[in-house]
């Protein structure tokens, strides 16, 4: 995938995004926190103000880690949502990988919108695509296709599920994020959402 030619991972993509986005808003005067999590919580910045805060944000991305095993979506809603009581917009950037088609994702999304305005971000998995687009040349291929077609089925499901519920929702190669993010939170801020 592009992430692995130019040496980096979902993860950095997901921080830079992060970054922009907060100097974003930070200029727009909006505050800005932060939630990095896994199976645990990994690193959190209550919402703030500021270049100092911003320093803050971009210190705690750099110490953000990837995980092999489930991250644990309820915990990390429920530890949001008790330190973001009043109504914001919550950009939450996740890596669908085949774990993560279980419900908590929708729990967790469901928790959120009912208090906040959810962008909720899917990074593509391009090699997955392929799979399930390529033709398949003998039995082992068509095997590995059906599977690759309904993984990208079950994530279009959970999208569409997501959006039904009043989420707005990404699902992009990870190159396309910065942009399509700050697009989106523009649009929020026109349509005066939050």
């Amino acid at each position: 995938g592009v992430e692995e030619r130019r040496g980096y991972s979902k993860l950095d993509y997901a921080c830079s995004t992060a970054v922009a986005l907060a100097q974003l808003a930070l200029y727009s005067g909006d505050r800005v926190g932060l939630l990095v999590y896994g199976q645990h919580v990994q690193q959190r910045v209550l919402p703030g103000r500021g270049p100092a805060h911003l320093r803050l944000i971009v210190e705690a991305l750099a110490q953000a880690r990837a995980e092999t095993s489930e991250a644990d979506h309820l915990r990390a809603t429920a530890t949001l949502n008790r330190w973001q009581p009043r109504r914001a917009l919550i950009l939450w950037i996740t890596d669908l990988a085949e774990t993560a088609m279980r419900p908590e994702v929708i729990d967790g999304a469901m928790q959120l919108l009912r208090r906040h305005v959810l962008l909720f971000v899917a990074m593509a998995q391009p090699d997955v695509e392929a799979i399930a687009k390529g033709r398949p040349k003998n039995v082992e291929q068509m095997f590995r296709a059906a599977a690759a077609q309904e993984l990208v089925m079950r994530r279009e499901l959970l999208l569409a599920r997501l959006r039904d519920q009043g989420a707005l929702t990404l699902d992009l190669d990870p190159d396309q994020l910065t942009s399509a993010v700050l697009n989106q939170y523009l649009k929020v801020k026109e349509r005066a959402m939050v």
